[in-house]
């Protein structure tokens, strides 16, 4: 699955493109490397995406296409 629909997917990040700007951006790394909207995501990844002052780590569990809003959370572990 692409990156950008992986955040959205996971809810980590609202909005497809509010996710691809990001990733243009700079903001997003994956195991380390910026990483580009088009980055197949697999599990055991390591996502960081820098929110202005905050940073969130996460690591991939699981890739789905389609989740429910509450189980959204179960796609990732923050780190």
């Amino acid at each position: 699955m692409r990156l950008d629909k992986y955040l959205k997917v996971s809810r980590l990040i609202k909005r497809r493109t509010v996710a691809n700007e990001a990733c243009d951006a700079g903001r997003v790394t994956v195991n380390d490397k910026p990483a580009k909207a088009s980055y197949d995501v697999k599990e055991g990844d390591v996502i960081r995406i820098a929110f202005g002052t905050r940073e969130v780590a996460v690591r991939v569990l699981s890739v789905a296409e389609t989740v429910k809003k509450e189980d959204a959370k179960e796609l990732f572990e923050y780190l």
